[in-house]
């Protein structure tokens, strides 16, 4: 190791004592250190003398034990050989380790020769931790005991013979003297549920034939790009011919066929960690590094992802970092105690989901969490993650009542050490990958959730709107003729709608426990409804932000999601209106795409103007979208009445020929057919604060975008 790098841990654990501290350390800080052999941390004290005395000593230690990565064939299988660093341990306990997965579980490897696996766990107040599994006959065995290498909790031992595909499982012992069998938060592979124990991973290398797309991310403009999202549940998209999943690389090969044909630019999945109930739908997570067996291995859901980036669709993964699942074998009480939750009882219960509340202040907490994040999109090439329940991470009161929640330390209801944390994680993702998503499900008004946090932000570069969502799902149930009572659920998102980089949800989550599907939402018979959700459909992706819909939408399911059985494929090929359905939604995609009005600004005031936003006795709404050059500019009106408006007029900015470019009410879409063929040449006079105006035809419960002819 040269002198920079000793100056750099110098720093590094400088500015730790002075900031309590350390943000700057990322793997290619850790890339070099290494280390022969496996050595007991010190307790470090708050008292700066002794962290000052230490920088010395640790950063000529660190001299000593650069890592060493070497790889050796042995029958085939490729043997990693790495031992833990002091530097490790010490960035692991401090919260700032961010690739804790590379030392942490279970690795097949060799160490002095002799081949098996290195096994390493946290379980600070534990009393004993073995390793068991088939070959200890699930018993605790002496052979088998870990060490405790370090006073905060470390445990580890390298157990010879044994092999990839092995099962096995900690056994740890509590200071009361319960004896606990509990999977391995680190392990890259679990058993198929029921069963819950933790396997051994193939240290195999994918061969990733995804550079050309990566680049591709690594370029592109997010904010000023399209972005159409298709939110899926992984176990009831499709199944096979019997009614069982599908593999990983089976969905690769549909979805991505499907997300292409319907011109989606990303897929975002449902939880796909490993989670013992179906009934969950993956949000009550046992195994955070672990891709879920129900669908195949870790290997299968690469190719999953190599698949669709080779047809230039983005994928994005449900993160949970707030809370776990409570079952035994999992995080909960891991060592007997609070460990990876919260010991204060009111923080650790999440009341609304019976589910663990992780503490996100606690250091080695922090370690995993934002090293899971970081290997799912360093190891598994994703492009972003949607972070779950991020409200009910910031505030200690949320669907609490009085008495189910303490003050923070100033008083307020703020949860501060998830604030700390989200800062922390989207500090440590845009550093390594400045082009992800990190987007975030937030249902209140918490302030700057999408400006950097340098900036005073929580540093997601997205947010949902979910204001926009519960105005409009409210809107479309409403009977028309009272429509115009409730105008502004579909004018007042204009209010804010750039006050955060917003994406506009449709998400699961709106389509189940009786809710009703999206088109069964829609007002008004069979027609009606049909007619009402293109209308509705329409408006959403001519309004400024980034969309996800949900799968199922797309073709008018008319049942709620059940999450259960495959989506009602068949009902495209047995019923019209469905299969019209699928077409405007296509066509819709595309237009979206080819219209740079629709993205490039979403962000930008200036992109979006309204015509006719007052217009509530007749329920119609009239904008523009506007990108650089006049004629790019789109003209949307909306009805929300089944009503054919003839001789309407609209105010146009530009003197011209216009033409009708999409029309919800086209018979090919399954509409009325109300059209409009012919030109519309504007006209001179004050309309809508326009100097010039045009005469149309407003078909019923639709929207139609008009553009100036070239």
């Amino acid at each position: 190791m040269g002198k920079t790098k000793i100056n750099e841990v110098n720093n590094l654990l400088v500015k730790n004592t002075e900031e309590k501290s350390v943000k700057d350390t990322t793997s290619k800080d850790k890339a070099n250190t290494k280390k022969t052999s496996i050595t007991k941390g010190k307790d470090k004290k708050n008292n700066t003398d002794k962290n000052v005395k230490t920088v010395k000593a640790l950063a000529q230690k660190t001299e000593e034990m650069k890592r060493i990565k070497t790889t050796q064939k042995v029958n085939s299988n490729t043997l990693e050989s790495t031992i833990i660093s002091d530097f490790d341990i010490y960035l692991f306990h401090e919260g700032h380790n961010y690739e804790s997965y590379s030392f942490m579980g279970a690795h097949y490897k060799s160490e002095n020769r002799k081949r098996g696996v290195r096994f390493t766990t946290w379980a600070p107040k534990a009393q004993e931790v073995y390793v068991v599994g088939n070959f200890s006959s699930w018993k605790t065995k002496p052979e088998y005991a870990m060490e405790k290498i370090n006073d905060q909790g470390l445990w580890s031992v390298f157990i010879k013979g044994i092999a990839p595909e092995e099962l096995y499982k900690y056994a740890v012992k509590s200071n009361e003297g319960k004896l606990v069998l509990k999977a391995d938060p680190y392990g890259v592979q679990c058993e198929l549920r029921p069963n819950t124990a933790s396997i051994v991973a193939q240290p195999k290398k994918y061969r990733w034939s995804d550079k050309k797309w990566i680049n591709k991310r690594n370029k592109t403009e997010i904010y000023k790009s399209p972005m159409n999202i298709y939110e899926l549940h992984l176990g009831s998209w499709k199944r096979n011919e019997q009614g069982e999943f599908l593999n990983y690389r089976e969905i690769g090969e549909s979805l991505a066929q499907y997300a292409k044909e319907m011109r989606y630019t990303h897929v975002e999945l449902m939880p796909i960690m490993e989670h013992p109930l179906d009934t969950s739908w993956g949000y009550q997570v046992t195994g955070y590094y672990s891709v879920t067996s129900r669908f195949g291995t870790p290997e299968d859901f690469k190719d999953m992802i190599n698949t669709l980036h080779k047809e230039d669709i983005g994928v994005i993964l449900d993160w949970v970092p707030g809370h776990f699942c409570k079952d035994e074998h999992g995080l909960y009480k891991f060592d007997g105690t609070p460990t990876y939750e919260y010991e204060d009882t009111l923080k650790a219960e999440n009341i609304g989901w019976g589910a663990a509340n992780f503490d996100l202040g606690r250091p080695e907490v922090k370690s995993f969490l934002i090293s899971n994040a970081l290997y799912w999109l360093r190891e598994f090439h994703v492009d972003g993650l949607r972070v779950d329940a991020v409200a009910n991470m910031l505030y200690l009161d949320y669907e609490r009542e009085a008495g189910q929640w303490n003050p923070n330390k100033e008083g307020g209801r703020e949860n501060l050490e998830a604030v700390e944390f989200i800062k922390e994680l989207n500090t440590a993702i845009f550093k390594e990958f400045d082009n992800v998503l990190m987007i975030a499900e937030e249902s209140t008004s918490w302030p700057m959730v999408t400006m950097p946090v340098n900036k005073g932000g929580l540093g997601f570069n997205f947010k949902w709107n979910m204001g926009w969502m519960n105005d409009m799902l409210k809107y479309i149930e409403l009977d028309p003729l009272y429509r115009k009572y409730h105008h502004n659920l579909i004018t007042f998102s204009m209010m804010y709608a750039h006050k955060e980089n917003f994406i506009l949800p449709l998400s699961h989550d709106e389509v189940v426990h009786g809710k009703k599907s999206l088109v069964d939402k829609c007002w008004g018979d069979y027609w009606n409804k049909f007619a009402g959700l293109r209308a509705f459909i329409s408006y959403m992706f001519t309004h400024p932000g980034k969309k996800t819909l949900f799968m199922g939408n797309d073709f008018a399911q008319f049942i709620e999601w059940r999450y259960y059985e495959e989506l009602e494929w068949k009902l495209i090929d047995q019923f019209e209106m469905h299969r019209k359905t699928q077409d405007f939604f296509k066509a819709l995609n595309r237009f979206y795409l080819e219209n740079k009005a629709l993205w490039k600004n979403d962000y930008n005031p200036e992109g979006f103007q309204w015509i006719d936003a007052d217009n509530s006795n007749q329920s119609i709404i009239a904008f523009m979208r506007k990108a650089e050059k006049i004629e790019d500019t789109l003209i949307i009106v909306s009805n929300f009445t089944p009503v054919v408006y003839y001789n309407y007029n609209i105010g146009v900015p530009y003197p011209g020929e216009y033409i009708e470019v999409l029309n919800s009410d086209s018979e090919s879409f399954g509409g009325s057919g109300q059209i409009i063929e012919e030109s519309l040449f504007s006209q001179e006079g004050t309309w809508h604060n326009q100097k010039q105006y045009i005469k149309l035809k407003v078909p019923p419960m639709a929207t139609i975008i008009l553009k100036l002819k070239k």
